[in-house]
């Protein structure tokens, strides 16, 4: 996707992404990712950028600036060195991911009336620069499709990693499923929210 900004100094910008927001949430982006690239105005700005697929939605919130020189790992290179046609500097959006260590069986479930313990870790696209650090997380959980939500204790667990745990109910008051709803900030004010509409089920 390019947009074009009239009669304003161009950047070129990258962002590796997963083709599924679904398997983006729940395994982490892979080096066969999606390769997408936008121009943004030079000055620095605030930014969302949104993406829904098969339900599962995220949203992220981040500051992007004029990077001062090509910041793009070998690897994932700038679209516009790929396909010769722009030669200007470029760089990941410093985007945050979610990766879930939800703890399930076999067949995806976790035991209803239980207590049980996930673990969210945070991530970044590979940059040459210094990442920022997942400085907060907040976890919501819904047994009722998302109508309601309530909040689970979290607490630090290492770097950008943190527990949480959640209290199932009994099997038939979470027939939809549960529900997860995350947001988590880093050390340079970039946020992300994730919603999972049926993380998985209860047995």
């Amino acid at each position: 996707m390019n947009t074009r900004v009239p009669k304003v100094r161009r950047r070129k910008r990258i962002l590796v992404g997963c083709a599924a927001a679904a398997m983006l949430a729940l395994s982490g982006c892979r080096a066969t990712a999606d390769l997408v690239s936008y121009d943004l105005p030079a000055q620095s700005a605030r930014y969302t950028f949104e993406t829904t697929t098969n339900g599962a939605t995220t949203v992220w919130n981040y500051t992007s600036a004029k990077p001062a020189k090509n910041d793009a790992p070998e690897h994932n290179p700038c679209l516009g060195t790929v396909l010769g046609d722009n030669m200007a500097a470029c760089r990941p959006e410093p985007l945050i991911f979610l990766r879930y260590d939800l703890d399930l069986a076999v067949d995806n479930t976790a035991k209803a009336g239980d207590t049980h313990e996930i673990k969210i870790t945070g991530y970044y696209q590979e940059r040459l620069g210094t990442l920022p650090k997942v400085t907060s997380l907040k976890t919501e959980v819904s047994f009722d499709g998302g109508t309601t939500w309530r909040h689970t204790s979290v607490e630090k667990d290492g770097k950008n990693t943190f527990t949480t745990e959640i209290k199932h109910p009994k099997r038939e008051q979470a027939a939809k499923g549960v529900a997860l709803r995350i947001t988590a900030t880093d050390s340079e004010g970039n946020t992300v929210k994730q919603t999972l509409p049926t993380a998985y089920k209860l047995r």
